[in-house]
């Protein structure tokens, strides 16, 4: 069946700021962008006309705002002493999502514990709890990127929410570079949350501890820092062009459409070098399934 989902970019991957990120999507057969709530589009630093003002900006390339997208930094939600920041900054770009014509923002939140007992879950699940509920008063959703936590332990970490507000992007190159997860089980298993999703893939070398790439309040680098010291080597690791890592996308795409997924296919490039061949070959590859 072919795809019939729009096809987004996230704007500053092409490192070139929003505006001219903004002309540059649309040049490479974007329909909608995924934007950064911070720098120009920091919600605490944008008065009501430059909301009206980048709305018309974004409008006048014809595009949609498919999500925005936010960084606690750090140790994500895991710290519980900066939540009460971290919650007030993402309820900040939730308002501002809704004001740019989306209902999304995604977020990662670090490596969920297996303890649920811990003092870090329960901080982290505090925070995503009243995150929760909020959204759900916007008629919103915060969206928990996959990758630093298996399918099956971010739903039972969601479950225990009692609600929809916040759901899932799901990243499929995430699962298979760092918990080397399935991503059509994955799919599967998260289909009642997810919301937005990504198109990236890569290879996985090593398996390695989550830990070890996401850093983790709770955990000690192991073997002295050498381990973290090989994930920026890229040598657990690395992102390749779309199509040629281990992402399956024929499986993905079919899985996406089994669950009915009809959202955003957001284009994600972190990868070094010129970004723009890399983002326009990966929405050309998208468009190759319609």
């Amino acid at each position: 069946m072919p795809l019939t989902n729009k096809i987004g970019v996230i704007a500053e991957n092409f490192r070139v700021g929003v505006r001219d990120g903004l002309r540059k999507a649309k040049e490479a057969g974007a329909e909608g962008v995924q934007l950064f709530a911070r720098g120009e589009l920091d919600p605490a630093a944008l008065t009501p006309g430059a909301r009206s003002e980048w709305r018309n900006e974004i409008a006048s390339h014809g595009l949609d705002v498919s999500a925005l997208c936010i960084s606690f930094g750090g140790f994500g939600l895991q710290e519980g002493g900066a939540n009460a920041d971290n919650i007030a900054l993402a309820k900040r770009a939730l308002e501002l999502a809704k004001e740019l014509g989306t209902d999304i923002v995604t977020m990662h939140i670090g490596v969920i514990p297996y303890d649920t007992e811990s003092a870090v879950y329960a901080d982290m699940r505090r925070a995503c709890a009243e995150l929760c509920r909020f959204a759900e008063s916007m008629d919103g959703h915060f969206a928990i990127e996959t990758g630093p936590t298996t399918a099956y332990q971010l739903k039972s970490f969601l479950d225990t929410l009692g609600g929809r507000g916040v759901a899932v992007n799901f990243d499929p190159a995430n699962m298979v570079m760092v918990t080397g997860d399935d991503p059509v089980r994955g799919v599967h298993l998260l289909k009642d949350y997810i919301v937005h999703t990504h198109v990236k893939d890569g290879v996985r070398y090593l398996a390695v501890d989550p830990r070890e790439v996401y850093a983790s309040l709770d955990y000690t680098f192991g073997e002295g820092g050498k381990v973290r010291e090989m994930v920026r080597a890229k040598k657990v690791y690395a992102e390749t062009p779309v199509g040629e890592g281990h992402v399956d996308f024929d499986a993905y795409f079919g899985a996406l459409a089994d669950i009915g997924y009809g959202g955003y296919l957001t284009v994600e490039h972190e990868g070094g070098g010129d970004p723009e061949p890399s983002i326009r070959q990966a929405v050309e590859f998208i468009q190759a399934y319609r």
